[in-house]
């Protein structure tokens, strides 16, 4: 229960009311919540408030369960189950082969579960395929957009997919909208970086952004779903945009004082795509014929729907056999709060329709 977990409990909230008014046979209870260090649950399975769940937990003295504990406990459940797993925790990620096996639904939007190593991988498919338990992951790519959903619905109707390249960031294209946006003007690198982190887009230390990686796991999720065994978001080229000087900094304060030392680096590059005509943006790319892989600084033409973008929105392009020279392309909001929860809350109605 941190920040998509609130608002996803928050939607949780309009949803069961709804249900129950349009469908009396289905009742949705929340039956488990926890943070890192509180949980609170019923021996008896009696559902928890939806409305007061907040301060019932923060007053909670149960001991916390580890994953297999939790495991354990929805497993004996006395009616069909969901985990809606809103954290970003390897050790949960690990356990959901055990929790499928068990019977256990899951819905989340944590990406380490399928970016992680590739038998992890293939370990949850498979319990999911032999239980029959239900596992969607929506918003561990682009939040709300309906990404993984689209891409799965073209390569399971049988189109070639060719090509998926985007900007998969909604930190990154903040960050590159300020920086170099299509009409020449933008701040220095330091004090747009500060900025992002001012207004909550970067993560605590923004190194966690600026190395990439975090697109590169969405990016190892979308290229495993469209064919490629790629092993791990480490196993093909990520550009990471934090000076080699900085990276033994001792934390993020260290970091983004020293930030500006560097910011000629950023400049240079900026004005080698402006004497191009063109702007630089950070993104992602699957070439799927040639199995390639990578994360970087591009340039694009000022016109290039990338280079367009606004605000801190994602986009992702398709290039397929059906669509041709014209992608398919998702565009809007891929970071927030309640677009993220949304998503999760879009997987668990699918997963109701399916049970």
């Amino acid at each position: 229960m941190g920040g998509v977990g609130k608002c996803f409990l928050s939607q949780l909230e309009v949803l069961a009311k709804r249900l129950s008014q349009t469908s009396p046979s289905t009742q949705l209870s929340l039956i488990l919540t926890a943070r890192s260090k509180k949980i609170l649950y019923k021996s008896d399975y009696l559902p928890l408030s939806l409305s007061n769940y907040e301060e019932e937990l923060s007053k909670s003295t149960q001991e916390m369960l580890s994953p297999d504990g939790i495991r354990e406990y929805l497993a004996a459940a006395p009616a069909k189950v969901i985990l809606v797993d809103n954290t970003s925790s390897n050790d949960v990620a690990e356990q959901y082969p055990f929790f499928l096996k068990s019977g256990i639904n899951i819905v989340t939007p944590n990406k380490k579960a399928f970016s992680g190593s590739y038998k992890l991988w293939e370990d949850i498919f498979a319990a999911a395929s032999t239980s029959g338990a239900k596992v969607y992951h929506e918003s561990s790519v682009g939040a709300g957009l309906p990404v993984i959903s689209t891409l799965k619905e073209l390569v399971d109707t049988g189109d070639v997919v060719e090509k998926i390249e985007g900007v998969f960031s909604g930190t990154m294209s903040f960050l590159f909208n300020s920086f170099a946006p299509t009409d020449g003007k933008g701040g220095k690198w330091s004090a747009e970086v500060k900025k992002a982190k001012d207004l909550g887009y970067t993560e605590p230390d923004p190194r966690d952004d600026l190395n990439g990686l975090d697109v590169a796991r969405k990016l190892t999720i979308l290229a495993r779903l469209a064919g490629l065994p790629v092993e791990s978001p480490t196993s093909f080229p990520v550009q990471s945009l934090i000076p080699k000087e900085l990276e033994s900094a001792a934390g993020a304060d260290e970091f983004m004082q020293r930030l500006p030392e560097f910011d000629g680096q950023m400049e240079e590059t900026k004005l080698a795509a402006e004497k191009e005509g063109k702007v630089v943006r950070f993104v992602g790319s699957i070439d799927v014929k040639s199995k390639a892989v990578k994360v970087g600084l591009e340039k694009f033409d000022k016109s290039h729907p990338i280079a367009a973008l606004k605000g801190s929105d994602n986009i992702i392009s398709f290039y397929t056999k059906r669509y041709g020279a014209n992608p398919l392309i998702i565009q809007g909001a891929g970071a927030g709060g309640e677009v993220t929860a949304m998503g999760v809350t879009g997987d668990l109605l699918k997963v109701l329709e399916r049970i």
